[in-house]
């Protein structure tokens, strides 16, 4: 029998899951809920990456609940706990609609090429007609990949000669995208240059691009960070934010870590939604991230 995308996650997500409730019950065992308790929590919530400022709101909600309601026992402090994680992943996204442009971001390494690969496939199961942008031509071999990529998938692609101007690619794409009525246009972007501000200006001459030419078109933000850089990957979605406004995030790498906690951290911390996590390299391996599920599945 076919598992649902519930059991899938579950059973690729077993590290993060024993991670944390592992650690979470044996603060539990501590019995009283007093100061100490809730610097043990603290720290554990930190160790389990869910980040310091994280932790901290986490922990201080908590010992608000368990003042206001008396609470005494372990099974009703953890239920206050999963209360507290589901409001804080609950984040509404703005509404995807089409035609759309999606610019992708994310460092080299995260899985970003074949997360579009797998972004392609999935919309154009939906019935979207579906193209992609060639626009990381600094990378060696990024252009190859993506078309090899975009051939599996039945999808057409722009792209140009490796080390043009990245602009001009996404410029003609979008083009092209508006001639052939195209749904939605997927922008494959760089992710390195020789420095970090360098690539900054990169990324944001290409949104400039976008909002200039995407007339039309509902434009979407999107970064791919892996899940298995834990904190890492929060610093880096803030840097990427700071220069393009992130609207959607992929959290990829999630079944070959114990950090999963992280994903409650970006949420909290960046009050974007992720809408995708990858587990596992097939191209039905992206699934859509919800965060209740999520929550519910650290607990069982």
């Amino acid at each position: 029998m076919e598992l649902s995308l519930y059991e899938r996650m579950r059973n690729k997500l077993i590290k993060t899951k024993d991670n944390f409730k592992e650690k979470i019950e044996n603060v539990m065992y501590l019995g009283n809920f007093d100061d100490d308790f809730f610097e043990e929590l603290e720290e554990t919530l930190i160790l389990t990456d869910l980040g310091a400022e994280s932790a901290m709101k986490i922990t201080e909600q908590l010992r608000k609940k368990i003042i206001e309601t008396h609470a005494k026992t372990k099974e009703e402090v953890m239920g206050f706990l999963k209360d507290i994680l589901t409001d804080m992943v609950s984040v509404e996204g703005k509404p995807q609609t089409t035609p759309m442009i999606m610019m992708v971001v994310g460092v080299n390494g995260v899985g970003k090429t074949t997360t579009i690969a797998k972004l392609a496939s999935r919309y154009k199961k939906e019935g979207k007609k579906v193209m992609v942008a060639a626009g990381d031509t600094f990378r060696a071999a990024a252009t190859e990949q993506l078309e090899e990529w975009s051939k599996r998938v039945g999808v057409e692609i722009i792209k140009s000669t490796k080390g043009a101007d990245p602009s001009s690619v996404v410029f003609d794409a979008i083009g092209a995208a508006k001639a052939r009525k195209t749904d939605i246009l997927i922008c494959d972007t760089a992710g390195r240059l020789h420095n970090k501000v360098n690539l900054m200006k990169e990324l944001e001459k290409i949104s400039r691009i976008v909002n200039r030419e995407g007339d039309g078109f509902n434009i979407h933000n999107l970064m791919v960070l892996d899940a298995t850089t834990g904190q890492n990957a929060l610093n880096q979605a803030k840097v990427f934010h700071d220069c393009v406004e992130i609207s959607g995030i992929v959290l990829t790498k999630l079944d070959g870590t114990s950090k999963g906690g992280i994903a409650i951290s970006i949420i909290d911390e960046m009050q974007i939604p992720i809408e995708y996590v990858g587990i596992g390299e097939k191209q039905e391996d992206l699934i859509e991230f919800d965060p209740k599920k999520f929550v519910d599945l650290l607990f069982e």
